[in-house]
C-alpha cells in the first residue's frame, strides 16, 4: 500500500547483547530468536513489534510490525519488548545495552557474523568490505521511514530531509567512546560510518544525499553508479541497490519511503521517540515552507551541507553554525548559533504538535545536552575500565526502565 507524506511512520531500534557482569558483547541473537520461535530464523513477530537479526550476531533490531499512524505511545511498545527480551536473555546471563556503539568492544577479534537465514548477503559484504571494524561490527542506530507518494512528495520530503540532516546529531549523538578511549567526537559512530565503504566511496557518498528530486534522477545519479561500482564484486547479483545505498537518508522506492539512518540509538525508547517526533514535526514545517521554499531547499549542494554535518559529528550540540544562509533557511536572521541553539530556537514552533511526554523529554535533551555529552561528563577525562562499566551499566538500567540518563 502506498502512503501519503507523513501519513505513517516505520521505526527501527538496534541494541547490542552483552554479558550482564562484564558487559562484553555476547553473539547470541540467533539463540534468542530460536528460544522464541524454535528455529534459527531471522524474524519474530511479537504483536506490534518485530524482532530481527542484523549483520553481526550480538545486535538485535526491534521494529514496528507495520507502519504506525502515530509516534505517540510507541516508546511504550518498544520498552515492553525490551523488558521481555531482557527476561529471555537472563538465563544466558545477558542483557540489552543501549547507545550507538559498544565502548570497549574489539570488533577485529570479537565480530561474529549472523550465520543463518540470508547470511549469504552478510558474507558477501564481509568479503567485499571486511566488516571487522567499528563502522560495521560495532554500531547501533535508530531508523525512521517516512512515506511519500509520487515525485512531487518525494521532492518536498527529500529536500527537507537533506537540509535538516546535518544538525540531527546535535540531538542524537550518543557515542563519545571507542576502544575504551574518548575519541574527541560527539558522534564517533558516524565518523567511522562515513569511512565504512571507502573501497567503493559512491555507496555512502558524502552521507548527505545528492540534490536529486525525482525517481528517475535518483536512479541516474545514485543507483546506477552504485550498481556499476559493485558489479565486479557482486558477480551473482545478490546485493540490491536499496540495500547497498548507505547515505544518511536513503530513498526506498521499493516501499515508497525515505529512511533516515544517521540517528544514534539513545538510552531508552522514550528518548528515541521524542527525538524522532521532534524531527518529524520540524520536517512537516519545512515541507509546508514555513521558513523557506522547497525550491530554496533544493538549491543546496551536498558538499555545503556535508561541511556543516561534519562539524556537528565532531562537536555535537556545541558545533558552531556560521553559514548564515543555512540559518536563514530556518527563519533566523544574521546570528551565528550552535547546533544545539538552533534546535532550541525551533522547539517553540513544534511544541503544540508534540505530545506532553515528547515535549518534556526533548526539552530535557536540549537542556542537558546529547547523550554523548552526558556520557562524557559521567565518565570523566580518563576513565578506567571499571568506570566505563559503571556508567554503561547505568545506561542499561535506563533502557530497562525506559528513563533518561541525566
Amino acid at each position: 500500500m502506498a502512503y501519503r507524506i507523513f501519513e505513517v511512520f516505520g521505526v527501527e531500534l538496534e541494541y547490542m547483547i552483552v554479558d550482564r557482569d562484564t558487559l562484553a558483547v555476547k553473539p547470541i541473537a540467533d539463540e534468542l530468536l530460536k528460544k522464541v520461535t524454535g528455529a534459527y530464523v531471522s524474524d519474530f513477530e511479537n504483536g506490534e513489534i518485530d524482532w530481527s537479526n542484523e549483520l553481526v550476531n550480538h545486535v538485535l533490531e526491534i521494529k514496528t510490525h507495520r507502519p504506525a499512524s502515530s509516534l505517540l505511545k510507541l516508546d511504550q511498545h518498544f520498552a515492553g519488548n525490551v523488558q521481555q527480551i531482557n527476561e529471555l536473555l537472563e538465563p544466558f546471563n545477558a542483557m540489552l545495552l543501549p547507545s550507538g556503539v559498544h565502548p570497549f568492544m574489539d570488533p577485529f577479534t570479537e565480530m561474529k557474523l549472523w550465520e543463518h537465514e540470508y547470511n549469504e548477503i552478510y558474507n558477501l559484504y564481509n568479503r567485499i568490505f571486511d566488516c571487522r571494524g567499528h563502522g560495521w561490527a560495532n554500531l547501533q542506530s535508530t531508523h525512521i521511514n517516512l512515506p511519500f507518494q509520487g515525485d512531487e512528495e518525494f521532492k518536498k520530503l527529500h529536500a527537507a530531509i537533506r537540509m535538516l540532516l546535518p544538525v540531527i546529531p546535535a540531538l542524537s549523538a550518543s557515542t563519545p567512546m571507542l576502544d575504551s578511549k574518548l575519541t574527541g567526537f560527539a558522534d564517533a559512530r558516524l565518523e567511522t560510518y562515513r569511512h565504512n565503504q571507502k573501497k567503493l566511496p559512491i555507496i555512502a557518498g558524502k552521507v548527505v544525499p545528492e540534490a536529486v528530486f525525482s525517481k528517475q534522477a535518483y536512479h541516474e545519479q545514485i543507483f546506477n553508479p552504485i550498481r556499476e561500482a559493485i558489479r565486479p564484486y557482486d558477480t551473482e547479483n545478490i546485493l540490491d541497490q536499496h540495500f547497498l545505498n548507505s547515505r544518511g537518508a536513503i530513498a526506498r522506492f521499493d516501499r515508497g519511503a525515505i529512511e533516515i539512518r544517521i540517528i544514534d540509538i539513545q538510552e531508552c525508547p522514550a528518548a528515541d521517540l521524542a527525538i524522532l517526533s521532534t524531527i518529524v514535526e520540524v520536517l512537516k514545517l519545512m515541507v509546508s515552507e514555513k521558513w523557506s521554499s522547497t525550491e530554496a531547499q533544493m538549491n543546496w549542494h551536498e558538499d555545503t551541507l556535508a561541511a556543516i554535518f561534519l562539524d556537528v559529528v565532531k562537536e555535537g550540540e556545541n558545533a558552531k553554525i556560521e553559514d548564515k544562509e543555512y540559518l536563514r533557511m530556518f527563519g533566523l536572521g544574521e546570528e551565528t548559533l550552535t547546533a544545539g541553539e538552533l534546535w532550541a530556537f525551533l522547539l517553540p514552533d513544534v511544541r503544540e504538535n508534540l505530545s506532553a511526554e515528547h515535549y518534556m523529554t526533548i526539552s530535557k535533551i536540549i537542556g542537558h545536552g546529547t547523550l554523548s555529552n552526558r556520557i562524557k561528563k559521567a565518565l570523566g577525562e580518563q576513565p578506567d575500565k571499571e568506570k566505563i562499566i559503571e556508567v554503561y551499566r547505568q545506561l542499561a538500567n535506563c533502557l530497562q526502565h525506559n528513563h533518561l540518563f541525566v
